[in-house]
């Protein structure tokens, strides 16, 4: 494994909700991700997830209300809690997840990714 440089993995892609492999351990994958606009509501029936904001403001909506993220802020959501990601203007993101995990949980839909390209 060599370092990584976060700006560098950034700057080789483009699409939003399309998370990118940056690195594994302990069978979690490392993403980076770009997101604009709203994402589906959704929740992961047996996986945490770990949001970490690199590069703007992102707004995750939980049932009960919603929780905002400045850069350097992360949020840990549970399992098998509902949210929907939300970035008004272009918001930089990693996350942290067990391999297996899809984007979009329970929801099947056009933003599912299952192969995940590694950048």
């Amino acid at each position: 494994m060599s370092k990584v440089n976060i700006a560098e993995k950034f700057a080789q892609f483009d699409g939003y909700w399309e998370p990118k492999i940056a690195g594994e351990l302990n069978n979690q994958y490392v993403k980076l991700a770009k997101l604009k606009g709203e994402f589906i509501w959704h929740h992961h029936e047996n996986e945490d997830e770990l949001f970490l904001v690199i590069k703007g403001r992102l707004i995750i909506k939980l049932r009960d209300g919603d929780v905002e993220l400045n850069e350097g802020e992360f949020y840990i959501i549970p399992r098998g809690i509902e949210h929907k990601p939300v970035a008004k203007i272009e918001v930089h993101i990693l996350l942290f997840e067990p391999k297996g995990t899809v984007n979009t949980g329970n929801a099947d839909s056009e933003k599912t990714i299952n192969e995940l390209e590694v950048i």
